[in-house]
Protein backbone atom coordinates (compact mmCIF):
# COMPACT_ATOMS: atom_id res chain seq x y z
CA UNK A 1 0.00 0.00 0.00
CA UNK A 2 2.75 2.47 0.85
CA UNK A 3 5.44 3.81 -1.43
CA UNK A 4 7.64 6.85 -1.94
CA UNK A 5 7.94 7.31 1.80
CA UNK A 6 9.99 10.27 2.98
CA UNK A 7 10.41 11.10 6.64
CA UNK A 8 11.11 14.51 8.16
CA UNK A 9 11.02 14.59 11.94
CA UNK A 10 8.02 16.91 12.26
CA UNK A 11 6.04 16.00 9.11
CA UNK A 12 5.61 12.55 7.60
CA UNK A 13 5.00 12.20 3.86
CA UNK A 14 3.69 9.13 2.11
CA UNK A 15 1.98 8.24 -1.15
CA UNK A 16 -0.76 5.64 -0.72
CA UNK A 17 -2.19 4.52 -4.01
CA UNK A 18 -2.84 7.77 -5.83
CA UNK A 19 -3.10 9.86 -2.65
CA UNK A 20 -0.34 11.95 -1.09
CA UNK A 21 -0.65 11.90 2.71
CA UNK A 22 1.03 14.50 4.93
CA UNK A 23 0.91 13.93 8.69
CA UNK A 24 1.85 16.76 11.03
CA UNK A 25 3.98 14.98 13.59
CA UNK A 26 4.39 17.11 16.72
CA UNK A 27 1.62 15.62 18.88
CA UNK A 28 3.11 16.84 22.17
CA UNK A 29 3.01 20.40 20.76
CA UNK A 30 -0.50 19.80 19.36
CA UNK A 31 1.10 19.73 15.90
CA UNK A 32 1.79 23.46 15.96
CA UNK A 33 3.43 24.69 12.75
CA UNK A 34 7.07 25.68 12.73
CA UNK A 35 8.95 27.41 9.93
CA UNK A 36 10.76 24.13 9.17
CA UNK A 37 7.44 22.30 8.83
CA UNK A 38 6.20 24.96 6.42
CA UNK A 39 9.43 24.67 4.43
CA UNK A 40 8.84 20.93 4.01
CA UNK A 41 5.10 21.07 3.36
CA UNK A 42 5.12 23.69 0.63
CA UNK A 43 7.54 22.00 -1.81
CA UNK A 44 5.89 18.64 -1.19
CA UNK A 45 2.51 20.11 -2.17
CA UNK A 46 4.17 21.61 -5.25
CA UNK A 47 5.59 18.21 -6.16
CA UNK A 48 2.28 16.42 -5.65
CA UNK A 49 0.48 19.07 -7.69
CA UNK A 50 2.85 18.38 -10.60
CA UNK A 51 2.83 14.57 -10.26
CA UNK A 52 0.25 12.96 -12.56
CA UNK A 53 0.32 9.86 -10.37
CA UNK A 54 -0.99 11.77 -7.36
CA UNK A 55 -4.70 12.50 -7.73
CA UNK A 56 -5.48 13.96 -4.28
CA UNK A 57 -3.82 15.12 -1.06
CA UNK A 58 -4.75 14.28 2.54
CA UNK A 59 -3.41 16.29 5.48
CA UNK A 60 -3.88 15.07 9.05
CA UNK A 61 -2.39 15.46 12.52
CA UNK A 62 -0.60 12.85 14.63
CA UNK A 63 -1.95 11.91 18.04
CA UNK A 64 -5.51 12.10 19.28
CA UNK A 65 -5.76 15.71 20.44
CA UNK A 66 -5.14 18.06 17.53
CA UNK A 67 -5.05 18.55 13.81
CA UNK A 68 -2.89 21.65 14.28
CA UNK A 69 -3.26 24.08 17.17
CA UNK A 70 -1.65 27.03 15.40
CA UNK A 71 1.74 28.48 14.65
CA UNK A 72 4.82 28.40 16.82
CA UNK A 73 4.11 31.75 18.45
CA UNK A 74 6.85 31.31 21.06
CA UNK A 75 9.43 31.43 18.24
CA UNK A 76 7.79 34.61 16.92
CA UNK A 77 7.91 36.10 20.41
CA UNK A 78 11.58 35.26 20.90
CA UNK A 79 12.62 36.60 17.49
CA UNK A 80 10.65 39.83 17.80
CA UNK A 81 11.77 40.60 21.33
CA UNK A 82 15.41 39.92 20.47
CA UNK A 83 15.17 42.44 17.64
CA UNK A 84 13.64 45.04 19.97
CA UNK A 85 16.61 44.54 22.32
CA UNK A 86 19.02 45.09 19.45
CA UNK A 87 20.11 41.44 19.48
CA UNK A 88 18.83 40.50 16.03
CA UNK A 89 16.89 41.77 13.04
CA UNK A 90 13.60 39.97 13.70
CA UNK A 91 13.84 38.24 10.33
CA UNK A 92 12.76 34.87 11.73
CA UNK A 93 9.36 36.25 12.77
CA UNK A 94 8.86 37.98 9.41
CA UNK A 95 9.92 34.83 7.56
CA UNK A 96 7.44 32.70 9.49
CA UNK A 97 4.43 34.81 8.51
CA UNK A 98 5.54 35.28 4.90
CA UNK A 99 6.16 31.57 4.35
CA UNK A 100 3.02 30.54 6.25
CA UNK A 101 0.83 32.75 4.08
CA UNK A 102 2.49 31.43 0.92
CA UNK A 103 1.72 27.90 2.10
CA UNK A 104 -1.92 28.88 2.68
CA UNK A 105 -1.98 30.26 -0.86
CA UNK A 106 -0.62 26.94 -2.16
CA UNK A 107 -3.42 25.10 -0.36
CA UNK A 108 -6.05 27.41 -1.85
CA UNK A 109 -4.70 27.12 -5.40
CA UNK A 110 -3.87 23.40 -5.41
CA UNK A 111 -5.37 22.00 -8.64
CA UNK A 112 -6.22 18.69 -6.99
CA UNK A 113 -8.56 17.70 -4.15
CA UNK A 114 -7.09 18.66 -0.78
CA UNK A 115 -8.67 16.75 2.10
CA UNK A 116 -7.94 18.08 5.60
CA UNK A 117 -8.92 15.81 8.49
CA UNK A 118 -9.82 18.05 11.43
CA UNK A 119 -9.77 15.49 14.22
CA UNK A 120 -9.18 17.59 17.34
CA UNK A 121 -7.99 21.17 17.74
CA UNK A 122 -7.68 23.38 14.67
CA UNK A 123 -6.70 26.94 15.48
CA UNK A 124 -4.73 29.72 13.83
CA UNK A 125 -2.14 28.20 11.51
CA UNK A 126 -4.02 24.91 11.54
CA UNK A 127 -7.03 26.71 10.10
CA UNK A 128 -4.85 28.16 7.33
CA UNK A 129 -3.77 24.73 6.09
CA UNK A 130 -7.29 23.30 6.21
CA UNK A 131 -10.06 25.80 5.55
CA UNK A 132 -8.72 26.80 2.13
CA UNK A 133 -8.67 23.20 0.88
CA UNK A 134 -11.44 21.72 -1.23
CA UNK A 135 -12.61 19.24 1.43
CA UNK A 136 -12.57 19.86 5.21
CA UNK A 137 -13.57 16.76 7.16
CA UNK A 138 -14.53 17.36 10.79
CA UNK A 139 -14.96 14.72 13.49
CA UNK A 140 -16.70 14.67 16.87
CA UNK A 141 -13.38 15.86 18.36
CA UNK A 142 -13.03 18.88 16.08
CA UNK A 143 -12.52 22.15 17.94
CA UNK A 144 -12.07 25.28 15.84
CA UNK A 145 -11.16 28.79 16.97
CA UNK A 146 -9.39 31.92 15.78
CA UNK A 147 -8.29 33.26 19.20
CA UNK A 148 -5.75 35.81 17.96
CA UNK A 149 -7.29 38.96 19.45
CA UNK A 150 -6.59 37.41 22.85
CA UNK A 151 -2.84 37.50 22.18
CA UNK A 152 -2.65 40.92 20.54
CA UNK A 153 -2.70 39.57 17.00
CA UNK A 154 -5.57 39.31 14.47
CA UNK A 155 -7.32 36.38 12.70
CA UNK A 156 -4.82 35.79 9.92
CA UNK A 157 -3.98 32.80 7.63
CA UNK A 158 -6.67 34.00 5.25
CA UNK A 159 -9.21 34.96 7.91
CA UNK A 160 -9.55 38.28 6.09
CA UNK A 161 -11.10 36.29 3.24
CA UNK A 162 -13.00 33.36 4.74
CA UNK A 163 -14.47 34.91 7.89
CA UNK A 164 -16.52 37.59 6.07
CA UNK A 165 -17.89 34.82 3.85
CA UNK A 166 -19.38 32.83 6.73
CA UNK A 167 -23.19 33.18 7.05
CA UNK A 168 -24.39 36.55 8.34
CA UNK A 169 -22.02 38.04 10.91
CA UNK A 170 -20.73 34.72 12.24
CA UNK A 171 -17.26 35.48 10.89
CA UNK A 172 -17.09 38.82 12.68
CA UNK A 173 -18.16 37.15 15.93
CA UNK A 174 -15.57 34.39 15.51
CA UNK A 175 -12.77 36.81 14.62
CA UNK A 176 -13.37 39.27 17.44
CA UNK A 177 -14.19 36.85 20.25
CA UNK A 178 -12.19 33.71 19.46
CA UNK A 179 -15.35 31.67 20.03
CA UNK A 180 -14.95 27.90 19.66
CA UNK A 181 -16.97 25.72 17.32
CA UNK A 182 -17.56 21.98 17.21
CA UNK A 183 -18.39 19.75 14.26
CA UNK A 184 -22.04 20.57 13.60
CA UNK A 185 -21.45 24.31 13.87
CA UNK A 186 -18.41 24.07 11.59
CA UNK A 187 -20.62 22.58 8.92
CA UNK A 188 -23.25 25.29 9.44
CA UNK A 189 -20.61 28.01 9.15
CA UNK A 190 -19.20 26.50 5.96
CA UNK A 191 -15.80 25.93 7.57
CA UNK A 192 -16.24 22.15 7.45
CA UNK A 193 -17.62 20.29 4.45
CA UNK A 194 -18.19 16.74 5.79
CA UNK A 195 -18.58 14.99 9.13
CA UNK A 196 -16.84 11.64 9.58
CA UNK A 197 -16.36 10.00 13.00
CA UNK A 198 -12.77 9.80 14.25
CA UNK A 199 -12.82 6.02 14.29
CA UNK A 200 -13.62 5.95 10.55
CA UNK A 201 -10.74 8.16 9.38
CA UNK A 202 -8.26 5.37 8.72
CA UNK A 203 -10.86 3.54 6.63
CA UNK A 204 -11.60 6.79 4.82
CA UNK A 205 -7.94 7.27 3.89
CA UNK A 206 -7.71 3.62 2.78
CA UNK A 207 -10.78 4.04 0.57
CA UNK A 208 -9.33 7.18 -0.97
CA UNK A 209 -6.09 5.31 -1.68
CA UNK A 210 -7.97 2.54 -3.49
CA UNK A 211 -10.55 4.77 -5.21
CA UNK A 212 -11.30 4.76 -8.94
CA UNK A 213 -9.48 7.81 -10.29
CA UNK A 214 -10.34 7.27 -13.93
CA UNK A 215 -12.78 10.20 -13.93
CA UNK A 216 -12.88 13.60 -12.25
CA UNK A 217 -10.75 13.60 -9.10
CA UNK A 218 -13.04 15.89 -7.10
CA UNK A 219 -16.02 13.68 -7.93
CA UNK A 220 -14.04 10.63 -6.80
CA UNK A 221 -13.30 12.26 -3.43
CA UNK A 222 -16.93 13.36 -3.09
CA UNK A 223 -18.08 9.79 -3.66
CA UNK A 224 -15.74 8.33 -1.04
CA UNK A 225 -16.69 10.99 1.51
CA UNK A 226 -20.38 10.40 0.85
CA UNK A 227 -19.93 6.76 1.84
CA UNK A 228 -18.29 7.68 5.14
CA UNK A 229 -20.26 10.82 6.05
CA UNK A 230 -22.38 10.67 9.21
CA UNK A 231 -24.72 12.92 11.18
CA UNK A 232 -22.83 15.37 13.43
CA UNK A 233 -25.88 16.15 15.54
CA UNK A 234 -27.65 19.46 15.96
CA UNK A 235 -25.81 22.74 15.46
CA UNK A 236 -26.13 25.48 18.08
CA UNK A 237 -25.46 28.38 15.70
CA UNK A 238 -28.91 28.57 14.07
CA UNK A 239 -30.44 29.57 17.42
CA UNK A 240 -27.65 32.11 18.09
CA UNK A 241 -27.55 33.49 14.57
CA UNK A 242 -30.19 36.24 15.01
CA UNK A 243 -28.39 37.67 18.06
CA UNK A 244 -24.99 37.37 16.39
CA UNK A 245 -26.27 39.21 13.34
CA UNK A 246 -27.89 41.93 15.47
CA UNK A 247 -24.84 42.55 17.61
CA UNK A 248 -21.94 42.05 15.22
CA UNK A 249 -23.22 43.96 12.21
CA UNK A 250 -21.85 47.31 13.33
CA UNK A 251 -18.70 48.94 12.02
CA UNK A 252 -17.22 50.00 15.35
CA UNK A 253 -16.27 47.80 18.28
CA UNK A 254 -17.91 50.24 20.68
CA UNK A 255 -21.26 49.77 18.91
CA UNK A 256 -20.87 46.00 19.08
CA UNK A 257 -20.15 46.18 22.82
CA UNK A 258 -23.20 48.42 23.33
CA UNK A 259 -25.40 46.07 21.29
CA UNK A 260 -24.32 43.11 23.41
CA UNK A 261 -25.22 45.06 26.53
CA UNK A 262 -28.66 45.88 25.11
CA UNK A 263 -29.26 42.25 24.20
CA UNK A 264 -29.63 41.43 27.89
CA UNK A 265 -29.06 37.67 27.70
CA UNK A 266 -26.55 35.48 29.49
CA UNK A 267 -24.91 34.67 26.13
CA UNK A 268 -24.56 38.37 25.34
CA UNK A 269 -23.15 39.19 28.78
CA UNK A 270 -20.57 36.41 28.56
CA UNK A 271 -19.68 37.37 25.00
CA UNK A 272 -19.25 41.03 25.96
CA UNK A 273 -17.08 40.17 28.95
CA UNK A 274 -14.88 37.90 26.86
CA UNK A 275 -14.58 40.50 24.12
CA UNK A 276 -13.41 43.16 26.56
CA UNK A 277 -10.61 40.91 27.85
CA UNK A 278 -8.98 40.94 24.41
CA UNK A 279 -6.50 43.50 23.11
CA UNK A 280 -8.39 46.76 22.38
CA UNK A 281 -6.05 47.51 19.49
CA UNK A 282 -6.48 44.01 18.06
CA UNK A 283 -10.26 44.31 18.27
CA UNK A 284 -10.36 47.55 16.30
CA UNK A 285 -7.78 46.38 13.78
CA UNK A 286 -9.62 43.08 13.30
CA UNK A 287 -12.99 44.69 12.69
CA UNK A 288 -11.46 46.97 10.05
CA UNK A 289 -9.65 43.97 8.54
CA UNK A 290 -12.84 41.91 8.26
CA UNK A 291 -14.86 44.74 6.75
CA UNK A 292 -12.13 45.30 4.15
CA UNK A 293 -12.01 41.56 3.53
CA UNK A 294 -15.58 41.57 2.23
CA UNK A 295 -14.28 43.27 -0.93
CA UNK A 296 -10.88 41.60 -1.33
CA UNK A 297 -9.75 38.62 -3.37
CA UNK A 298 -7.91 35.82 -1.60
CA UNK A 299 -4.52 37.04 -2.83
CA UNK A 300 -5.31 40.60 -1.75
CA UNK A 301 -6.43 39.35 1.66
CA UNK A 302 -3.14 37.56 2.33
CA UNK A 303 -1.15 40.57 1.17
CA UNK A 304 -3.12 42.75 3.58
CA UNK A 305 -2.44 40.33 6.41
CA UNK A 306 1.29 40.41 5.79
CA UNK A 307 1.21 44.20 6.06
CA UNK A 308 -0.64 43.78 9.34
CA UNK A 309 1.90 41.36 10.77
CA UNK A 310 4.69 43.84 10.18
CA UNK A 311 2.80 46.48 12.15
CA UNK A 312 1.93 44.02 14.92
CA UNK A 313 5.57 42.98 15.29
CA UNK A 314 6.50 46.65 15.69
CA UNK A 315 3.89 47.11 18.42
CA UNK A 316 3.42 46.11 22.05
CA UNK A 317 0.36 43.92 22.46
CA UNK A 318 1.45 40.75 20.64
CA UNK A 319 4.47 40.35 22.93
CA UNK A 320 2.39 41.06 26.01
CA UNK A 321 -0.34 38.70 24.86
CA UNK A 322 2.06 35.83 24.21
CA UNK A 323 3.83 36.52 27.50
CA UNK A 324 0.58 36.31 29.45
CA UNK A 325 -0.67 33.26 27.57
CA UNK A 326 2.28 30.93 27.05
CA UNK A 327 5.41 32.40 28.68
CA UNK A 328 4.42 33.47 32.19
CA UNK A 329 0.91 32.03 31.83
CA UNK A 330 -0.57 34.53 34.25
CA UNK A 331 -3.51 35.22 31.89
CA UNK A 332 -3.30 38.88 32.87
CA UNK A 333 -2.07 40.88 29.86
CA UNK A 334 -1.45 44.61 30.26
CA UNK A 335 -2.62 45.98 26.94
CA UNK A 336 -1.34 49.31 25.64
CA UNK A 337 -3.54 51.18 24.90
CA UNK A 338 -5.57 49.67 27.72
CA UNK A 339 -9.09 50.62 26.58
CA UNK A 340 -11.05 50.90 23.35
CA UNK A 341 -11.41 54.66 23.88
CA UNK A 342 -7.65 55.07 23.85
CA UNK A 343 -7.15 53.35 20.49
CA UNK A 344 -7.12 56.10 17.90
CA UNK A 345 -7.65 56.01 14.14
CA UNK A 346 -3.90 56.31 13.54
CA UNK A 347 -3.28 53.25 15.76
CA UNK A 348 -5.51 51.24 13.46
CA UNK A 349 -4.44 52.79 10.15
CA UNK A 350 -0.76 51.97 10.62
CA UNK A 351 -1.57 48.26 10.36
CA UNK A 352 -2.66 48.63 6.74
CA UNK A 353 0.17 50.68 5.26
CA UNK A 354 1.72 49.32 2.04
CA UNK A 355 5.18 47.81 2.36
CA UNK A 356 6.58 48.75 -1.02
CA UNK A 357 9.27 46.27 -2.07
CA UNK A 358 8.51 44.12 0.99
CA UNK A 359 4.92 43.31 -0.01
CA UNK A 360 3.95 39.63 0.10
CA UNK A 361 4.24 37.92 -3.27
CA UNK A 362 3.42 34.45 -4.54
CA UNK A 363 5.60 32.44 -6.85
Amino acid sequence: MAGDTMTFEDVLFEVRGAVGVATLNRPKALNALTTDMIRHLHPRLDAWAADPGVKAVVVRGAGDRAFCAGGDIRAIYDSGLAARRGEGDGQAARDFFREEYRLDHRVKTLPKPYVALLDGIAMGGGVGISVHGSHRVVTQKALFAMPETGIGLFPDVGGTFFLPRCPGRIGTWLGLTGARLGAADLLYAGIGTHFVPSEALDALVADLASADWSGDAHAAVDAVLARHAADPGEATLPALRPAIDRCFGFDTVEEIVAALEREGTEWAAQTRAGLLRNSPTSLKVTLSQLRQGERLSFDEALKLEYRMTRAVLDGHDVYEGIRATIVDKDRNPKWNPATLAEVGEADVARHFRPLGADELSFG
